[in-house]
């Protein structure tokens, strides 16, 4: 499996709980270093709390599973 296609496995394991907030993430990109830039969405994008959601949610489930990746980026 790809890369990519493993983010955006993962990612799909934390879209309900960002949906239920009226938010959601879209993937955006995944290079060869392992940076995941993706972009909030919805009630997600212009929410305060948006980077601890992006670094101590999404990022934190990422690197759990997936080694690959290093960081995850909003753009």
């Amino acid at each position: 499996m790809k890369l990519r296609e493993k983010v955006e496995s993962a990612l799909e394991k934390v879209r309900p709980s960002l949906q239920a907030d009226g938010g959601d993430v879209e993937l955006v990109d995944v290079d060869d270093d392992g940076i995941v830039r993706v972009r909030l969405t919805g009630a997600c994008g212009g929410c305060p709390m948006s980077q601890m959601t992006l670094k101590m949610g999404i990022e934190r489930i990422l690197k759990q599973n997936i080694p690959e990746v290093q960081a995850v980026e909003s753009v």
